[in-house]
């Protein structure tokens, strides 16, 4: 290594890191904007996910608290008509299942009709759950490949250090330090793309998973629920 080169560079202060963006190669440029862009929709995700959750939550509470205060279930029914959110949409489908086989029943039927009310709760519940993990299995995808993607721009910080090291003959700081810098910087954009995306991607399947279970939990009650009815019922409802 040149002592005097080494000297130079220190006198500059050396070059800031849009300067390193601005001279890098087009293919490292490339690899650095798409991190970037990954990086900034993992923020999007989390953001747009957790915010919805949320208020999906909140909504659920009011409507837990309204059905165990011993409200008549038409009344929730007509409520829920009224709610966009996953609870709602849950138990109103359960409700328009019971609701639409009124009359006589013997005891597998009722068997057979409480199987059914499960059923098209599960149903509902799978369907907007699909809805709600929109987007979050990209951040496991970023997580994954991001830093790969920050190799790849090191890789090939790396080649153009060497190319400059055959095309000037030299290995002074001054030729190697721009390639290796490149490198440096994409494989860093690498983890500051990939580490939040893991982190994102974690929390909010957890959080997911544990509004699911709050879901089938209720929707085992609101079963149960329908049971207790038929039993003070046990000739039909009127229409």
């Amino acid at each position: 290594m040149d002592e005097s080169a080494v000297t130079e560079l220190a006198a500059a202060g050396g070059p800031g890191v849009w300067d390193l963006v601005l001279a890098a190669d087009p293919v490292v440029k490339l690899v650095m904007l798409l991190l970037l862009a990954a990086s900034v929709w993992s923020w999007m995700v989390l953001f747009d996910r957790w915010l919805r959750l949320s208020r999906l939550k909140r909504l659920a509470g009011g409507f837990e608290r309204a059905f165990w205060s011993g409200a008549d279930l038409k009344e929730l029914f007509d409520r829920a008509a009224g709610e966009r959110h996953p609870l709602a949409a849950m138990y109103a489908a359960g409700y328009e299942e019971w609701d639409s086989a009124a009359g006589a029943r013997d005891a597998s039927a009722r068997a057979n009709l409480l199987q059914r009310v499960g059923a098209v709760m599960r149903l509902t519940l799978d369907r907007e759950l699909t809805m709600l993990e929109r987007n979050v299995g990209s951040l496991a995808t970023i997580g994954s490949t991001a830093p790969f993607v920050g190799l790849f721009g090191t890789v090939w910080g790396i080649m153009n250090s060497f190319q400059s090291i055959a095309v000037t003959e030299t290995t002074t700081l001054a030729v190697v330090a721009p390639g290796i810098a490149e490198a440096l910087l994409a494989t860093a954009l690498g983890l500051v793309a990939a580490i939040p995306a893991v982190i994102f991607y974690n929390r909010l399947s957890r959080e997911i998973d544990g509004y699911a279970d709050r879901l089938g939990s209720f929707a085992e009650e609101v079963t149960v629920e329908i049971d207790r009815q038929m039993d003070r019922e046990p000739v039909g409802r009127a229409a």
